[in-house]
């Protein structure tokens, strides 16, 4: 027996749309009972909510689809002014209809020309029969348009009266959309994060044809457990899975393992995902880079150029303050005279320099310095003389903005700011180069 259930639609159906959303039916059968049948009207409205990689687009693109119910799927990303979304609404209206031979742009400025626009584009008998699904997502973009909209679209129903519901999706709560002045409540639905059962259970699904399904449910296993205490993004585990396998594979396509050598299988894959453990969010490299990293056998920082920070574009003296930054974050104040004086004279190894000469600064962590210091290193590495002018002192201001400097105190502190310097050492290397 399926676990949805609805009179209105054949039970093949309803059983080929349970295999496309596991670990949705309890939300997938809450909207079918909302929706009722294809005539009925059903709620003005549905705000769902929940974390990113919760489902929320996949399961109701895949339910309106696999139903083939008349509906129109907008993000408010890609259309983030109220003009551009009510244009594209009315277009995808236009290819709704079967009676309109070819979709064209119709100018709308405003929400009272939408609801005119509207009748008219839901004008054919096809669309009066049945309800029509307006679905927004990233719907939380709606607030930082006009006050008037979000309102508007919580009213939809009523506004045209017509068969129409309007379903909000986003990653914040309704508590922070609700308007000072009151609207329509939405009828709301939470979509929970995906448990490891779920995640397993969904990743088991894509296993290759030329290996049994046991065996790459044991990897998603082992996946799992490296990476679901750091990440629960099922995309993100998604693309670990596809970029990992091959070598997990690599013992049973060499024959030196069968697929129930889960030991040999471990320690081959436990090395590489462990290099993966540090780029993981971030696809500082891509997947062919990364697969011919595993193919060399290398570590991740050996690959120069790779990383998204040394690809960002800085002002000639930025260069030199972050270096300079850098410099005055992890060396002494002592050691100033030594590094950056052509004629510092004879200094001599105190036993206070040689008891802690062995400790690396990089294990301690930057250190704050003032302005003053800042700069004076500043002068002493650039070769040619830098006047102290507000474009020096604005460049410093974008690297804090930029969080490649940290600002450590208050602006009103009398002996003027300290500073931080936040980047890596192979960051400061791919600048300086």
């Amino acid at each position: 027996m399926p676990n949805l259930e609805h009179p209105a639609y054949p039970t093949a159906t309803l059983l080929h749309l349970e295999s496309l959303v596991p670990c949705r039916e309890s939300q997938v059968s809450m909207l079918l009972s909302i929706f009722g049948e294809r005539q009925q009207f059903s709620f003005p409205s549905i705000f769902i909510y929940g974390h990113t990689s919760s489902g929320k687009t996949y399961v109701m693109q895949t339910l309106l689809n696999t139903l083939q119910l008349p509906h129109v799927f907008v993000n408010c990303v890609e259309y983030f002014t109220s003009r551009l979304l009510l244009e594209e609404i009315l277009i995808q209206l236009q290819s709704c209809s079967s009676e309109t031979e070819q979709t064209s742009h119709v100018p709308c400025d405003n929400f009272d020309d939408f609801v005119r626009l509207f009748k008219q584009a839901i004008a054919s008998r096809e669309l009066q029969d049945q309800t029509l699904y307006i679905v927004l997502d990233r719907a939380e973009q709606l607030r930082e348009m006009e006050a008037n909209i979000l309102p508007a679209f919580l009213r939809l129903q009523e506004l045209t009266d017509r068969n129409v519901t309007v379903v909000l999706l986003s990653e914040i709560v309704w508590e922070l959309f609700r308007p000072s002045t009151g609207c329509f409540e939405p009828f709301t639905l939470y979509f929970p994060d995906y448990s490891i059962g779920h995640l397993q259970k969904i990743l088991s699904q894509n296993h290759p044809p030329e290996y049994s399904a046991d065996f790459y449910a044991a990897y998603i296993n082992i996946l799992l457990g490296v990476f679901y205490m750091v990440c629960r993004d099922l995309k993100e585990l998604q693309h670990l899975a596809v970029l990992n396998f091959s070598k997990y594979c690599e013992p049973v396509a060499s024959g030196e393992a069968n697929e129930r050598d889960t030991r040999k299988l471990w320690k081959n894959i436990e090395p590489h995902l462990k290099k993966a453990m540090q780029t993981v969010y971030l696809r500082e490299i891509s997947s062919s880079q990364w697969e011919h990293l595993q193919r060399d056998g290398g570590e991740p920082g050996q690959l120069k150029g790779l990383s998204a920070h040394t690809h960002v574009e800085l002002p000639y003296y930025s260069k030199f303050l972050l270096i300079a930054a850098y410099l005055a974050s992890y060396n002494p104040v002592r050691t100033d005279k030594r590094f950056f004086l052509k004629d510092h004279g004879k200094i001599r190894k105190t036993n206070f320099m040689k008891k802690h000469e062995k400790t690396s600064n990089h294990l301690l962590g930057p250190k704050p310095f003032p302005l003053d210091r800042l700069l004076a290193i500043l002068y002493s590495i650039v070769d040619n003389r830098v006047a102290p002018t507000a474009n020096i002192f604005s460049q410093i201001t974008s690297l804090v903005t930029l969080q490649l400097l940290s600002m450590v105190g208050h602006n009103d502190q009398l002996d003027g700011p300290r500073y931080k310097c936040t980047v890596s050492l192979d960051f400061i290397r791919a600048v300086a180069r």
